[in-house]
């Protein structure tokens, strides 16, 4: 006859459901341990790609001179503004949960995160979480530095807007960097994702200019590029212009999340490449 086991006093049956529904201290638990993680270096993690994003910013103001240049009717330094905040916000959101499957995997501590009474959605929403976090305090940096910043100004002119094309912008990047920290066997694998397709995507979707003033082949490569959506959107927050159309672009963001959400969920179900 098998065992019982025994939890507050309680004999239970091997196999029986001990957590109910969500485990919401273990999902707080893994939440909070992405958090400190990053945080705890957040020189590395938050004021570097800050400084880094500024960078840009002050190389395309001093290129540019004294040149009135304006893009979409503003000038381009406002221009530039929110699709650098934006930018620096999914790179980072990418880099959070990538590196910390791949730590896990490497150093061998991913089973300190399967074997508890964790559902594939509990930890889906913890490592997400930790880096929609880690983006929103990279962005918040950014623009705090941008309102003092000489010869720019990011007024926000429609706040829900931001949070949403920011939020689920960092939600896709977090949900790519699951699927690459979950395939990913080696940093130099990662990496590969990083300077092959998130970079590229990243520069090639806007964020430096507006898609009306390149070519028809351009145009219709950067329609296709769902980073595109993200910026054009988070920029239409600030702005109250857009490339495209904000409303296409806020459900074609959130059906790729949905996609990417499902996919990652089966794979943690599947235990592929995390389970020996």
């Amino acid at each position: 006859m098998l065992e019982k086991t025994v939890l507050s006093g309680i004999a239970r049956e091997p196999g029986e459901v001990v957590i109910p529904g969500v485990n919401w201290q273990g999902l707080q638990t893994l939440y909070l341990k992405e958090v400190r993680r990053f945080f705890k270096v957040q020189l590395q993690t938050v004021w570097a790609p800050a400084i880094t994003t500024l960078m840009f910013l002050a190389i395309f103001a001093l290129a540019l001179g004294r040149a009135q240049t304006t893009v979409m009717g503003v000038p381009y330094p406002n221009f530039l503004g929110p699709g650098l905040i934006v930018m620096g916000m999914i790179q980072n959101s990418f880099a959070n949960t990538s590196s910390s499957l791949l730590i896990g995997k490497i150093q061998g501590t991913i089973v300190d995160v399967l074997m508890p009474p964790l559902s594939s959605g509990e930890l889906l929403v913890a490592w997400v979480g930790g880096a929609v976090t880690r983006a929103w305090l990279v962005g918040v940096a950014v623009y705090l530095v941008m309102l003092i910043a000489p010869g720019i100004d990011v007024p926000i002119a429609h706040i829900g807007v931001v949070l949403y094309f920011g939020t689920m912008g960092a939600v896709m990047l977090g949900l790519l960097g699951i699927l690459t920290g979950i395939w990913a066997d080696k940093f130099d694998h990662a990496a590969a994702v990083t300077n092959f397709i998130v970079q590229p995507l990243t520069l090639l979707s806007g964020t430096f200019y507006a898609i009306d003033r390149v070519s028809p082949a351009m145009r219709l490569l950067s329609h296709a590029n769902p980073f595109f959506y993200i910026i054009d959107g988070f920029r239409y927050g600030f702005l109250g212009v857009a490339d495209g159309l904000a409303g296409q672009g806020a459900v074609v963001i959130a059906v790729i999340d949905v996609a990417l959400w499902a996919l990652c969920f089966r794979l943690l179900r599947s235990g592929w490449r995390l389970k020996p």
